[in-house]
């Protein structure tokens, strides 16, 4: 089984695609094209945003976890 990609990775390969499709609008010849771009476009920025979202997510747990084990000692003592 493949290892995903680190997040700081997968973020830079998003980056380029928009860069890519931000070619493909200017070249677009009619709406059809261009609009299929857009989508393309707003689904590619979701994922950046959910990469970005799971890694705030990972740190509050990070944190949450701290939190319980500052509680845990102090429940001991």
């Amino acid at each position: 089984m493949d290892k995903h990609k680190p997040s700081d990775e997968m973020i830079k390969d998003l980056d380029n695609l928009l860069s890519k499709l931000n070619a493909m609008e200017i070249v677009a010849s009619d709406d059809y094209q261009k609009n299929s771009v857009k989508i393309m476009r707003a689904l590619v920025e979701g994922q950046i945003h959910s990469i970005n979202e799971f890694q705030h997510m990972k740190k509050a747990l990070d944190l949450l976890t701290l939190q319980l084990f500052d509680v845990q000692n102090k429940v001991k003592n």
